[in-house]
């Protein structure tokens, strides 16, 4: 078992490195969905690279959860059941909606279950082992983070699903042509999924109050705006006309 200084080490340098990918991926466009290049390697269908990347966080959770002399605690089993809301729905439910079979690297497939493995043992860990035994009471569900970070949460997990959807469904069966999504936080930014999910992960480290979610929300705006950027820069050259690129900007709307 290693000590909670070693634990605050690890949360640490995850934050270092979140960083490091945040700079890097300015220069580097992680080859998936439509930025997918054969120079990333062999490759396999999307729907399978994306159920296996994003399962092994799903499955960690739970084994850190049962393993736990915590795992009766009713408030830190309704943190699990919020976290695992969202990656069974990106483990089992995201991939089979997926529309068309495009190509998925293995190296970003094992690249992101390596990233979610490591996440679990951030979430994971906070929760289930190194935070103090009497940090989460059951006032804490009438606490001001909890209710506000909850509700941030679900706002967010609502925006990711209908982005997601609008995205899915731009295009008629047989249809190759490319279309500007529109709609929902759409009008507001060019990757409104992505706002969606950096809410959800924002809501999360809120209602934990904790630095494991902080360094997470982190990481996922570290990960997904560099691409946002690039996803703006394509769109607003492809669609001058229907794009207004200071107003609708990339990720966070009104801001970036």
């Amino acid at each position: 078992m290693i000590s909670s200084q070693t634990f605050t080490v690890f949360l640490i340098v995850m934050a270092v490195i979140a960083v490091v990918v945040f700079v890097s991926l300015f220069f580097v466009d992680a080859g998936y969905g439509k930025f997918y290049h054969p120079k990333w390697g062999p490759s396999l269908d999307n729907h399978l690279g994306w159920f296996l990347m994003e399962v092994p966080v799903f499955l960690a959770m739970l084994l850190l959860w049962w393993f736990s002399d915590r795992r009766t605690d009713g408030v830190r089993m309704l943190f699990l059941i919020l976290f695992e809301l969202h990656y069974f729905h990106r483990s089992f439910i995201f991939p089979r909606q997926l529309r068309g079979h495009s190509r998925m690297p293995w190296t970003i497939v094992l690249m992101g279950a390596v990233f979610n493995t490591l996440n679990a043992l951030m979430q994971g860990g906070w929760l289930f082992y190194f935070s103090p035994a009497d940090r989460y009471p059951q006032s804490w569900l009438t606490s001001l983070p909890f209710i506000a970070g909850t509700l941030l949460f679900f706002a967010g997990m609502y925006v990711n699903i209908q982005s997601d959807s609008i995205i899915r469904n731009l295009r008629k069966p047989g249809d190759t042509a490319h279309y500007l999504p529109k709609g929902g936080m759409f009008r507001y930014v060019t990757s409104a999924n992505y706002f969606g999910e950096f809410m959800e992960w924002v809501g999360f480290a809120i209602l934990t109050w904790s630095w494991a979610g902080a360094v997470f929300a982190l990481w996922t705006f570290a990960n997904l705006a560099p691409r946002a950027a690039r996803i703006h820069t394509m769109y607003s050259q492809e669609f001058p006309d229907e794009m207004d690129p200071h107003k609708v900007k990339r990720m966070l709307p009104f801001i970036y």
